[in-house]
C-alpha cells in the first residue's frame, strides 16, 4: 500500500502578500470573488459600492450594501487592532441609522474583541459589528490562500427577532421564522443557485442578484395563503432599468415559458417582476418540502432569465423620462 505524500501548511506574513492596506489589501478585497469569500464567511450577501468613501469625518475603506439595501462598511487593518480604528467604527455607527460594520485585522486584542461583543449586546437591531482576523496560508510553492476567522459577531437572530427589548414573538412570526429556516436548509442541502440569507420572522427572504439596487426575494403570505418569488429593482435609475426590462417582456416570457406579473409601482420606491404559485399555503407545514422545492426551482429560473439582462442594463440607453412616469402615476391611497 502506497501512502500519500502530504504537504505542510505554512503561515505567510500578510505584508509579503499586501504591502499596503489601501492599494493592496483593500483593492484585493474589493474584487467580486474576494468579497464573495467574505460573504460566505459571514453568511451575508455583500454588493460592492465604493472604496475610500467619506462617512462623516472619516473615509471607509470599502462600502457595500447587503441584500436589504442597507449599508455595510468594511475597515481594514493589517496590524493589531488599535483604539483609532475602534473610534472610527463608533463614528460610523453614530452617523448611520442602519449599518453593519466589519472590522478586519491581523490580530484582535482581547480588549477590542470585548468592545465589539459589548456593542453587539447593547446596540439596537439595526447596528451590527463583526470582527475578523485575516490569515494567509501556503502549502509548498502553492499560491497563498486567504482565510477569515470570525472573532466577534452579533446574534442577529436575537437582535432582529426580538426588536424592542422584552417584546414577545407572535405565533405568525414564529411560523415565518420556521418556514424560512426549513427553506434555507433545503436550499443549502440541494446546492441551490441562489444562497439564502439567515432566516428572520418576516414574510420575505432576499437573495443577491449580483448588482447594486437589484435583488431577488421569496415571499410567503400566510394571510393570503400564497407564496411566490420576484425581482426587485430600486435605486436612482430604477425607472430606466424597469422599463428596459419591460421592453423585453415578450422575449423574457418566451424564454421562461411563463407569464410574469410586471409591477411598476410608480408611487413606491421599487418596481417588481413576480411569479406566484396559485395554490400553495405557507401555513400548511405538510407541503413545505414541495413549496421549498418550487421556490428553489423558480429562483434558478429567475437567475437564468434575468442575471445577464440585469448585468447589461444601462440607464443612459433609456429614452423615457422619470418625471413623465411620476406625473402619470395614480395618487396614493
Amino acid at each position: 500500500m502506497t501512502l500519500a505524500t502530504l504537504g505542510r501548511l505554512k503561515k505567510v506574513e500578510l505584508r509579503t502578500v499586501w504591502e499596503r492596506e489601501d492599494t493592496g489589501f483593500t483593492m484585493w478585497l474589493s474584487r467580486p470573488e474576494n468579497l464573495e469569500l467574505l460573504s460566505q464567511t459571514l453568511d451575508l450577501d455583500l454588493q460592492y459600492e465604493a472604496h475610500e468613501q467619506n462617512v462623516g469625518p472619516y473615509r471607509a475603506d470599502i462600502v457595500c450594501t447587503d441584500d436589504d439595501g442597507n449599508k455595510v462598511l468594511i475597515e481594514n487593518q493589517l496590524e493589531v487592532t488599535d483604539h483609532t480604528h475602534l473610534g472610527q467604527l463608533l463614528t460610523y455607527a453614530g452617523t448611520l441609522n442602519t449599518v453593519t460594520i466589519i472590522w478586519i485585522a491581523a490580530r484582535f486584542t482581547d480588549e477590542h474583541r470585548a468592545a465589539l461583543d459589548w456593542l453587539n449586546n447593547n446596540t439596537g437591531p439595526n447596528i451590527n459589528f463583526f470582527g475578523l482576523e485575516i490569515e494567509v496560508w501556503q502549502i509548498g510553492n502553492s499560491a497563498p490562500a486567504p482565510k477569515f476567522n470570525v472573532v466577534s459577531q452579533p446574534n442577529n437572530w436575537t437582535k432582529r427577532m426580538v426588536g424592542s427589548r422584552g417584546s414577545e414573538i407572535t405565533a405568525t412570526k414564529q411560523l415565518q421564522f420556521d418556514y424560512w429556516t426549513a427553506m434555507r436548509e433545503h436550499f443549502l442541502q440541494q446546492n441551490a443557485v441562489l444562497r439564502p440569507q439567515k432566516p428572520l420572522p418576516q414574510h420575505w427572504m432576499n437573495f443577491a442578484a449580483g448588482r447594486s439596487h437589484f435583488h431577488y426575494f421569496a415571499y410567503a403570505n400566510i394571510r393570503d395563503k400564497c407564496i411566490g418569488l420576484g425581482l426587485v429593482i430600486s435605486g436612482p435609475d430604477r425607472w430606466a432599468h424597469y422599463y428596459q426590462l419591460l421592453s423585453q417582456k415578450e422575449a423574457i416570457e418566451a424564454e421562461a415559458q411563463m407569464q410574469f406579473e410586471w409591477r411598476a409601482l410608480e408611487t413606491k420606491k421599487e418596481s417588481q417582476v413576480l411569479l406566484e404559485h396559485p395554490s400553495f399555503n405557507p401555513a400548511d407545514q405538510g407541503s413545505w418540502a414541495a413549496q421549498h422545492q418550487w421556490l428553489m426551482g423558480t429562483a434558478a429560473l429567475f437567475q437564468r432569465i434575468f442575471s445577464e439582462r440585469i448585468r447589461q442594463l444601462r440607464a443612459a440607453d433609456w429614452a423615457g423620462n422619470a418625471s413623465e412616469v411620476l406625473s402619470e402615476a395614480p395618487a396614493e391611497v
